[in-house]
């Protein structure tokens, strides 16, 4: 067992950074930074994954931390959604959206995993997880 002392200690905070910036670097592409409302809410989006990670993590319960975690897995799904129309768009094309998505759902599943090791553990959100 690894003894998690910071949000930048979890898995699902490392891997949500890695979609965020992901999402930030596709949506600098010519044609999807003019579209200003998809460029926002997808940034929003990915961005509220990573954000809402940490401020669950602070939260000073497991039932509030899951509640947060469960936020940031919902805003994962709204990245996906959000890709599919970034491609329809024709701003992104399909292997953009597959690694972009791919990410989401790897923060999802680091996300599920943490729900459920926190609804079996009696431990503070910042003792020891796996």
């Amino acid at each position: 067992m690894t003894k998690i002392e910071r949000f930048e200690d979890l898995q699902s905070w490392q891997k949500s950074r890695q979609l965020v910036n992901s999402i930030y670097d596709l949506t600098e592409c010519q044609r999807f930074a003019k579209d200003f409302h998809l460029r926002g809410q997808i940034q929003d989006a990915a961005g509220s994954v990573m954000h809402n990670i940490a401020e669950g993590f602070d939260a000073g319960t497991n039932l509030e931390f899951i509640r947060f975690l469960k936020i940031a897995r919902r805003s994962a799904s709204e990245v996906q959604s959000e890709l599919y129309l970034a491609l329809d768009r024709n701003y992104i094309n399909q292997n953009e959206l597959d690694s972009a998505y791919n990410l989401a759902t790897e923060t999802k599943r680091l996300i599920n995993g943490m729900i459920t090791y926190l609804r079996k553990s009696k431990h503070s959100p910042d003792r020891s997880t796996t």
